[in-house]
């Protein structure tokens, strides 16, 4: 009776095992991989373009972003991460002539450095050279995996050195939209160079944790536990981090960095709420602008003028 009971308790044991592996590698696969499709990102209601942009406004950026794209073209830049995976990473750089201001500009989730245009654009017509990369997995640059910017930090912080090695007089912005955001604050809380200046970030989570949580429930109405314990062990397994561990809130913490914090009232795909998180956390110089009806990834749509004239303000602060 003894050994029945065992065999069928050792049984259930492997049955949840698999169960839970599953369960981890199917949310890995769904959110981390960056072999899979992300189905959910296509016609997500969260990802809708806000009623409030105004289309005269918006058809005549994208017309200023396809001349800018049809006559400037970028130089190829490449690195090799400095971890086991030697990751061949690529960037665009579109060079001033004579100019010590720089900008890093870091895009979003499924997104790449192609789809960055209109910041790209914005910086250059300001006299800064400009780094625009793909993270890990995502446009050219080499991956299986989604960093979801933690990783990303620490490629950020060889992006740096690239240019202090092309321009040792750098005057850098890091600057970031949505995951680009919030790897921007986690990389604020790296040892940086002096020649960092400022940090704006754009839409960036709080926590890949916390978003996870918090589109767990929008998108499945599934509880943290065990789902998110079982893709973080996975995770652990396949990308080498923990989905825990990787926090904008704890770096910000440790950063010395001015940093101006912008984010839309009516974003739904990272919830408004996580600006107070990241903001209250940081002890720094520091702004923060909310716009009004802006959607993820919005605001420099809906409100371009103030948008641009803020940034402006606040980087010009650290960077003439």
């Amino acid at each position: 009776m003894k050994k029945k009971l065992l065999y069928g308790g050792g049984i259930v044991v492997l049955l949840l095992l698999i169960a839970y592996f599953a369960v981890g590698n199917y949310f890995y696969n769904y959110a981390l991989s960056a072999q899979d499709e992300k189905e959910f990102m296509e016609d997500n209601p969260n990802l809708e373009d806000s009623p409030f942009i105004d289309a005269e406004v918006e058809a005549q950026s994208v017309r200023l972003d396809d001349a800018f794209k049809a006559a400037v073209q970028p130089e190829k830049w490449a690195i090799e991460s400095n971890d086991k995976l030697r990751l061949q990473l690529q960037a665009n750089a579109y060079m001033q002539n004579d100019e010590h201001k720089w900008a890093l500009v870091l895009h979003g989730y499924t997104s790449s450095s192609s789809n960055m245009t209109r910041w790209v654009r914005n910086f250059y017509e300001q006299g800064f050279n400009v780094l625009s990369p793909d993270m890990r997995g995502h446009g050219e640059s080499e991956g299986k995996y989604i960093g979801m910017g933690w990783h990303d930090r620490l490629d950020v912080l060889q992006w740096i050195d690239e240019i202090l090695a092309q321009d040792p007089e750098a005057e850098i912005v890091l600057f970031g939209v949505s995951m680009g955001g919030a790897t921007a604050m986690m990389t604020s809380g790296e040892s940086l160079p002096k020649n960092v200046k400022v940090i704006v970030e754009d839409c960036g989570y709080s926590s890949v944790h916390g978003v996870f949580v918090y589109q767990l429930d929008d998108l499945f109405g599934l509880p943290e536990f065990p789902v998110l314990h079982a893709a973080d062990t996975v995770a652990k397994i396949r990308a080498g981090y923990s989905i825990y561990e990787a926090s904008a809130v704890e770096q910000v913490k440790k950063s010395t960095t001015p940093m101006l914090f912008i984010h839309g009232d009516a974003d739904t795909f990272v919830p408004f709420e996580m600006l107070q998180e990241v903001y209250d956390a940081a002890p720094v110089e520091k702004e923060r602008l909310i716009i009004e009806n802006a959607a993820h990834g919005d605001a420099a749509k809906v409100a371009p003028d103030v948008y641009w004239q803020t940034v402006w303000a606040f980087v010009g602060k650290y960077i003439q």
